[in-house]
């Protein structure tokens, strides 16, 4: 399985209101709920008024589209970096599946993915 490092540096906030947000940002995953509103962006397009914030993130893409039938590959990445103490952020979209480490995780995060047999890419 391939998966593509993305170059940019990630926050993943809480806001009040999505109007301080501006939607046309890439990348950008959005979660509504009744109990808060989650974003995770590019951290230098991180609106000033946020509830909670954390900087720090990196994203990989499992490349290709996923059919909904697949079974287990997030779950696989997920076992293989808790194993080694890396906890993760994933979001979902209708294609694929991103998982966010944190940047101080990442280099361990390519070592035990390859060691796994998962090619990485820039």
């Amino acid at each position: 399985m391939k998966l593509e490092i993305l170059q940019t540096p990630l926050s993943v906030i809480q806001i009040a209101d999505f109007n301080e947000l501006d939607l046309t940002i890439s990348p950008l995953f959005i979660a509504n709920t009744k109990d808060e509103r989650s974003v995770v962006l590019p951290t230098e397009k991180v609106p000033a008024l946020t509830l909670n914030r954390e900087d720090g993130w990196r994203a990989l893409k499992i490349v290709g589209v996923l059919d909904f039938s697949l079974v287990g590959i997030l779950a696989k990445i997920a076992s293989l970096l808790a194993e080694q103490d890396i906890s993760i952020f994933a979001v979902s979209t209708y294609n694929t599946d991103y998982i966010l480490i944190k940047e101080d995780k990442l280099a361990k995060t390519i070592s035990v993915l390859g060691d796994a047999g998962y090619t990485i890419s820039d």
